[in-house]
């Protein structure tokens, strides 16, 4: 079965400071070396950009070149797929978010949900709790 990972993960194997780093670059380094496909969205690598560069977020911010040299490097592993919306993402998106009001910060967690829907990759790997509102997603977080 495919999966996803989600940023916080990446973020966390990114920051020294954090106390997960460790184990967050274990379970990357895990995932590099074996051969299962495994699904990566452009919304998270966004994010991961987003966040890993922030001087506000991250005490020690990687470089806009350290990041990108992080994406790039992890988009060359031969088992690593991006994924992005296509035609008919919309309708997944409504679907997956009716049954509760999707506002705020949950926004991005829903168009990732939708995302992943839309490619039947049904296991998420992240540290976010949010994730388990939607039904259809097998959460799990790497770092318990």
């Amino acid at each position: 079965m495919s999966y996803s990972v989600d940023a916080n993960i990446f973020l966390y194997a990114s920051d020294r400071n954090s106390s997960y780093h460790a184990s967050a670059l274990e379970f990357l380094q895990g995932c590099t070396i074996h051969s299962e496909p495994w699904y990566v969205a452009w919304p998270t690598l966004m994010a991961y950009l987003r966040v890993a560069t922030h001087p506000l977020i991250f005490s020690h911010p990687l470089t806009p070149q350290e990041a990108l040299g992080n994406i790039q490097a992890l988009l060359h592993l031969p088992h690593v797929r991006p994924l992005s919306e296509t035609d008919g993402f919309f309708e997944i998106y409504r679907e997956v978010t009716q049954d509760f009001p999707v506002r705020g910060n949950l926004v991005p967690d829903a168009h990732l949900a939708a995302l992943l829907r839309q490619h039947d990759v049904l296991k998420l790997y992240t540290v976010d709790r949010d994730f388990r509102k939607f039904d259809f997603l097998d959460v799990r977080n790497p770092l318990e």
